[in-house]
């Protein structure tokens, strides 16, 4: 099993069913991925905090963002998450080649050299690298 599609699956399924929390297992990767995610501001914050049931071990737990439409229905700020670069099929990318995702809508996630970032900050900054996956 993908950590990473694990991970995302999460967030997904929490947002259908509107939860305000939802606990993944930590790992560097996941931490930085989330971080990316509440820098963009789509969802509202991100801790690591010890897990209760196994000692030594971390989870992430990320407070999940929500738009009020009226005073019963919510908005998630995630419509979609989508995994793009898998184990079984890696996807790279050139600096130049790093593209808009729903026309400036959504961001790419990219593993670069200097670390996770969205796709528009590695465009800025010149990189290329693995597209995790893409959000909107």
């Amino acid at each position: 099993m993908d950590p990473i599609s694990d991970m995302l699956t999460r967030i997904r399924n929490a947002q259908m069913a509107n939860h305000a929390v939802v606990l993944i297992p930590a790992s560097r990767l996941k931490i930085a991925i989330a971080k990316v995610l509440e820098s963009e501001n789509l969802v509202e914050k991100v801790d690591v905090i010890d897990d209760e049931e196994h000692v030594g071990r971390k989870n992430v737990q990320i407070v999940l963002k929500y738009d009020q439409i009226s005073l019963s229905k919510k908005d998630p700020a995630i419509k979609e998450i989508h995994r793009v670069s898998t184990p079984g099929q890696r996807v790279y990318i050139k600096n130049d080649m790093i593209r808009k995702v729903r026309n400036g809508y959504g961001i790419a996630v990219i593993s670069t050299s200097q670390g996770v970032m969205s796709g528009k900050d590695a465009k800025k900054k010149g990189l290329g690298g693995e597209v995790i996956c893409e959000v909107w």
